[in-house]
């Protein structure tokens, strides 16, 4: 169980009825921006499944070494929808340290995306503070619109079009993403991003998954899938074959697709979180399936 802690005050329109899958993401990590009603629940997964904190974690590791990767490809603008609530190693940090790193002035743009208030607020303070308004960004923005999401992103006049642009859908796509009818819709979005994507683009994705998990950990990973469904969330898998197809026709980048810890374990950075220590025996206990295509044509 993670340390208890004073519940900040929420912004207008926060439904704190029902746990907010960034909010439980946020509080795993060890965050603030929470709730009782947050923490009761990722105490329960934490519960059902000591390792969900790992996962968690090494999925975030995962982010920091694709944007420092990204960086050293010569990409200057990211788009990071579904970045949730901001925690250490934020894209906008990596990006810049690994220009420090390379004796180069920061430059790097960066939009972040989210439709939780909770996220959007937080991520709006971060940056008011920390960020630079000239480079860095947050749009309140729905992956399941992606036109009107990719309008909201250009109004901030830091993507250029004429530019390629690193698109990161980290640990997002596995929450449904229902339209009108209750179909969900991540596959058609994903779609119609890698269409409005410029050629020389790259398009980052991790995703949970069941094939390959050692079978303990999947019946674990029902268990929560059914507590997520409980609470009027919804939050599954696919396979590693349907996760792969949101890269379309898009180059994949070595090593191809992998379990999170194992894409490229040598990038890591100054701002890549190393306290407390991923425990994960094997990298399939990650149980989350990583990789990153090129837009070639």
């Amino acid at each position: 169980m993670l340390e208890k802690h004073s519940d900040p005050l929420p912004p207008p329109g926060v439904d704190l009825k029902h746990p907010s899958v960034a909010r439980v993401y946020d509080y795993i990590l060890g965050g603030t921006a929470n709730w009782a009603v947050d923490r009761e629940f990722g105490d329960r997964i934490l519960d059902k499944n000591p390792l969900a904190r790992d996962m968690a974690l090494a999925n975030r590791l995962f982010l920091n070494r694709a944007v420092r990767y990204l960086t050293k490809q010569g990409i200057k603008q990211f788009l990071d929808i579904g970045a949730g609530v901001p925690t250490a190693g934020n894209t906008h940090e990596v990006a810049d340290d690994a220009k420090r790193e390379a004796g180069q002035v920061p430059d790097t743009r960066v939009v972040y995306v989210d439709n939780d208030p909770v996220a959007v607020a937080h991520a709006a303070m971060l940056l008011d503070s920390e960020g630079d308004p000239g480079r860095h960004a947050i749009i309140d923005a729905d992956l399941r619109n992606p036109d009107e999401l990719w309008q909201k992103a250009c109004e901030t006049q830091l993507i250029n079009l004429d530019e390629p642009i690193a698109l990161l859908l980290i640990a997002v796509l596995h929450v449904r993403q229902p339209d009108a009818d209750g179909n969900d819709i991540g596959p058609q979005s994903v779609a119609r991003f890698r269409e409005l994507l410029p050629r020389g683009s790259y398009l980052a994705i991790s995703h949970t998954t069941i094939e390959g998990v050692p079978d303990k950990l999947v019946e674990r990973m029902r268990d929560i899938k059914r507590m997520y469904e409980q609470s009027n969330s919804s939050a599954g898998w696919r396979s590693h074959a349907e996760i792969a197809a949101f890269l379309g026709d898009f180059q994949l980048v070595e090593p191809g697709w992998t379990w999170t810890p194992d894409w490229h374990p040598e990038e890591a950075g100054p701002t890549t979180p190393t306290t407390p220590t991923v425990i994960l025996r094997t990298s399939s206990e990650s149980a989350i399936w990583a990789g990153v295509g090129k837009k070639v044509t």
